[in-house]
């Protein structure tokens, strides 16, 4: 008889998300983490850098807000303060996921789990101690680890990863040199500029946040370059030296073709994540690997019997609610449960799939995105109508001197369907929500009007961008 239903690998997003529901359908659960409960976007990700920006977000509003008629008289910070807030956040984080195991009856495993067979997990405690258990199915949600480029200094202890950055750091820094320009490394970016150190940041790509719609990525460069972040486009690392005071990292520009010296005490690769197998199978376990990730099926199925993969460690989208996500349908799937959330979706218009994974990034004004930008249309062969919306504009935008920004939506000019839906404003990663469940319910501009808003919000803005696609 198997000792559970269910056995999963890793107790991040994707894991523990997966054990909870597992475990409301009535299924014996047992989640094996060899680190913290939350995995990395709890303890080292999502939450501590949120944290961040949220205590930096403050520091630089108390610094401004003589505008307000307030007077804070010396506004000054703690790192060390504002880590310890950030380690406390996880930790509540974590205890609310404790318990809910506790409650529904969920066994945590502290240990390092292996794949001995396509129904029984190996194992091994901290102290080196092992046991095979045995399982009806077998679920792997290890995640990824920060990729570092080879290059030559990449090694040097003030060269950092981002969950080096989040995990360990207890010191500000006052000259930081950013390795790419994408979520991580543009949310860091705005954390330490805001209380005051020099950063630099180094994107290979034309653009900051490559995957999103070009007039965000061109207004967020425009953004952090006027508050004093140097962004330099189309460039490289080439190669990090120590020197007495500092770093000095060589920085080529493959457009301009030059290359010039940047100083820096600290160096943040950002350039990305790799899937986490090592010592995940044995090795007479027959599973089939693609570009370093775990393959998986529709359905999430590996090429073993009986064991599923979700979230990083398939090479997929790297975000924590896409594993959330998938940890629930595979669960549901093996309960013979209709699946309660939709990764993707086709609409009558486009006959194609459509992604609605929303895609947030915590800078200020926040950024926000979901399902087709309009090039991406173009690039389908989808005909589209956009309406915008300029949030300088808007009542309550005008209230709290937020940054302009704005509200942009894409229709099909067929069907009038809700194809897309991008936003630079306050507030923009929990409207997205409403243009998430809109695109999965193939509502048009029509229905999206019938709802009323309320005044003064920033969600009345969504209201005056559909209306200008109807224009």
């Amino acid at each position: 008889m198997a000792d559970f239903d269910l056995i999963i690998i890793g107790g991040g997003p994707g894991g523990y998300t997966a054990a909870i529901r597992g475990a409301q359908l009535g299924m014996k659960v047992a989640v094996v983490e060899k680190k913290k409960l939350g995995g990395t976007c709890l303890n080292e990700g999502c939450i501590p850098a949120k944290a961040l920006i949220h205590a930096s977000s403050l520091y630089r509003e108390m610094r401004s807000c003589e505008r307000f008629g307030l007077f804070a008289g010396e506004v000054n910070y703690d790192f060390e303060k504002m880590t310890i807030y950030k380690e406390e956040s996880a930790h509540l984080f974590r205890k609310e996921v404790r318990e809910e195991f506790q409650k529904l009856g969920i066994t945590l495993i502290h240990g390092k789990g292996k794949v001995s067979s396509f129904k029984k997990v190996e194992v091994t405690d901290p102290e080196g101690k092992t046991r095979t258990l045995e399982t009806k199915n077998i679920l792997l949600a290890t995640g990824a680890a920060p990729r570092k480029p080879d290059i030559p200094g990449i090694d040097l202890p003030e060269v950092l990863t981002s969950v080096q950055l989040l995990a360990e750091r207890k010191e500000s820094i006052d000259r930081l040199v950013i390795m790419g320009g994408g979520v991580i490394g543009v949310e860091l970016a705005t954390v330490f500029n805001a209380i005051g150190t020099e950063v630099t940041i180094v994107e290979a790509s034309d653009r900051l946040l490559a995957p999103m719609d070009r007039e965000i990525s061109e207004s967020l460069t425009a953004l952090l370059t006027n508050r004093g972040i140097k962004v330099c486009l189309n460039s490289k690392v080439e190669k990090i030296e120590k020197e007495q005071e500092g770093l000095s990292c060589l920085v080529h520009m493959e457009e301009a073709q030059k290359e010039f010296m940047v100083k820096a005490d600290n160096v943040l690769v950002s350039v990305g994540r790799k899937a986490y197998t090592e010592g995940l199978f044995e090795n007479y376990i027959p599973i089939r690997m693609e570009h370093g990730a775990i393959y998986v099926d529709d359905n999430f199925k590996t090429t073993v019997p009986n064991v599923y993969a979700i979230g990083d460690v398939t090479g997929g989208v790297q975000l924590a609610h896409v594993a959330a996500a998938q940890g629930k349908y595979v669960v549901e799937k093996m309960m013979d449960q209709a699946p309660s959330v939709r990764i993707t979706f086709v609409p009558h218009c486009s006959f194609q799939p459509l992604s609605v994974i929303p895609s947030c990034i915590y800078v200020k004004p926040e950024i926000a995105s979901v399902g087709l930008t309009e090039d991406e249309a173009v690039r389908r062969g989808i005909p589209v109508r956009c309406g915008k919306y300029v949030m300088e504009k808007n009542g309550m935008n005008i209230i709290t001197r937020g940054e302009n920004g704005f509200i942009k939506v894409v229709f099909s000019a067929d069907s009038d369907a809700l194809l897309g839906a991008q936003m630079m404003c306050p507030r923009a990663t929990d409207m997205i929500g409403e243009m998430a469940t809109a695109i999965v319910n193939n509502m048009t501009s029509g229905q999206l009007l019938l709802a009323m808003r309320a005044h003064p919000t920033y969600n009345e803005a969504i209201g005056e961008a559909v209306m200008d696609s109807r224009r």
